[in-house]
């Protein structure tokens, strides 16, 4: 079976070649690490005692990581821990947000790159969060003895009718899942539908409502509060992980709040970094002048500025019924935890187009009034939470946003309401990371990886 996984692998890599290589020197990805990705052939770990091997797909995963880790650690101080990434904005943010952790490009799926990763990082344990499941990993993980378990596990009801069209295929892969935290029932019906031993199986909730900033004054927060140069008591709308046509939906918006609240001020936070040139040109096609984080920092400035500098676009506008601030642009990667402090109301992307939300909490532990799009599917459970405690308002177009906007912004009462609802519903579903930590701890063996498997006999 892993012979029939590695060739149609290998014929997938031949036909999607050419489209690498364009996204490669067009957009800009996948930069680096291919040669790591092949072959797994990574620095060999020295340590002797156990190790939890974490993977993570991209950004929304590598934030869940430190929390689950220091868990881990209060547990078992003497476990090592390797982390793996699919994406290279992810691995970009797990080396800044785990300095001591060794972090890696995840090994493609290929069996002698599984081998060759296990065989120098041999890892007590694997454990996938929320899910990326592939078969040569999981067989080759059990091969070698190393349980493999799936953290604050989630299965879309459009992953799990795909995983159903080839379920012959994936079942065996289901099938040996040592452990399964899932982030509900629904989810946890679903893996067992699918294969997995209901024994395995248990709800842990979402290790997302764990360990969120919920003062706004704390020193991240406060130092990107300083390089944009605003005053504690300025209003924010933050726009937060947005994509194509969000963009230009928030900027609509903004110029209708504008004529009622001239001094709110605009942040927005793109959601992947290919497209921030892109949201600054849009910015500036509208002759409004963009202020770009990158920038400040990388000329040393911050604090309270008067006018224009380089950190600006060259845009100036001909004329106006409102002297415009410029809109800020978070133009930077693993910054936006820190950011939603900032906001006043807060509107969270990936929901007003087709990729099905993004992380809400974040800027609801901070007490921001969150506004967000009709399409959550991706925060189903989450968002149902939300909304039976009225801490969420639904937007679907520019009127509807500015409208929910001034609501707050005028209101403060309303706002700082709003806000108490969505924190206490946060407090109510906290511990999930508790119950992760401990299930992991469980599979780890006393001393380093489990006696009378083919990586404790090769150690």
């Amino acid at each position: 079976m892993p012979h029939l996984f590695n060739a149609a692998y290998l014929l997938t890599l031949v036909l999607a070649t050419p489209l690498l290589a364009w996204r490669r020197l067009v957009q800009g990805k996948d930069r680096s690490g291919w040669k790591q990705k092949l072959t797994g052939r990574v620095e060999p770990r020295t340590e002797q005692g156990p190790c939890v091997w974490w993977h993570a797909v991209s950004v929304g995963e590598v934030l869940q990581l430190p929390n689950l880790i220091a868990a881990v650690r209060e547990r078992r101080p003497d476990a090592a821990h390797v982390v793996t990434v699919s994406t290279g904005t992810g691995l970009d943010v797990a080396r800044r947000k785990l300095p001591d952790v060794d972090v890696h490009q995840a090994p493609l799926d290929f069996s002698w790159a599984i081998d060759a990763f296990l065989a120098r990082t041999r890892p007590s344990v694997l454990a996938l969060v929320e899910l990326e499941l592939w078969p040569n990993l999981v067989r080759r993980c059990e091969a070698a003895g190393v349980p493999v378990a799936v953290v604050n596990g989630r299965l879309s009801a459009n992953s799990f009718r795909g995983y159903r069209r080839i379920r012959p295929l994936i079942r065996g892969t289901f099938a040996r899942l040592g452990w399964v935290g899932t982030q509900t029932e629904e989810y946890a019906d679903r893996f067992v539908a699918l294969g997995t031993d209901p024994a395995r199986v248990a709800v842990t909730g979402s290790v997302k409502f764990d360990g969120l900033h919920v003062d706004p004054a704390n020193p991240a927060t406060q130092a990107l509060r300083e390089a944009f140069g605003l005053h504690p008591a300025e209003q924010v709308l933050l726009a937060g992980s947005t994509g194509d046509p969000e963009e230009a939906i928030v900027l609509d918006a903004y110029q209708q709040i504008r004529l009622t609240v001239p001094d709110c001020r605009l942040l927005i936070a793109p959601r992947h970094a290919e497209r921030f040139d892109a949201v600054a040109a849009l910015v500036a096609g509208r002759d409004v002048a963009v202020r770009r984080l990158s920038r400040i920092r990388s000329e040393g400035g911050g604090g309270r500025r008067e006018g224009k500098t380089s950190a600006d676009s060259p845009i100036s506008p001909p004329s106006s019924p409102l002297p415009p601030h410029p809109v800020l642009l978070l133009d930077t990667l693993g910054d936006l935890s820190a950011a939603w402090g900032l906001a006043t109301v807060a509107f969270v992307g990936g929901s007003l187009n087709d990729r099905g939300g993004q992380n809400m909490l974040e800027p609801a532990a901070y007490g921001a009034a969150v506004t967000l799009g009709p399409n959550t599917r991706n925060f189903a459970d989450v968002v149902a939470k939300l909304t039976a405690a009225d801490a969420v308002v639904e937007v679907t177009d520019a009127e509807s946003l500015a409208a929910a906007a001034l609501r707050f912004l005028e209101d403060p009462a309303e706002r700082s309401a709003i806000g108490a609802r969505a924190q206490r519903v946060i407090r109510e579903n906290a511990g999930a990371t508790a119950g992760t930590a401990d299930a992991l701890v469980a599979l780890l063996p006393v001393g380093g990886v489990a006696a009378d498997t083919p990586l404790a006999r090769a150690a």
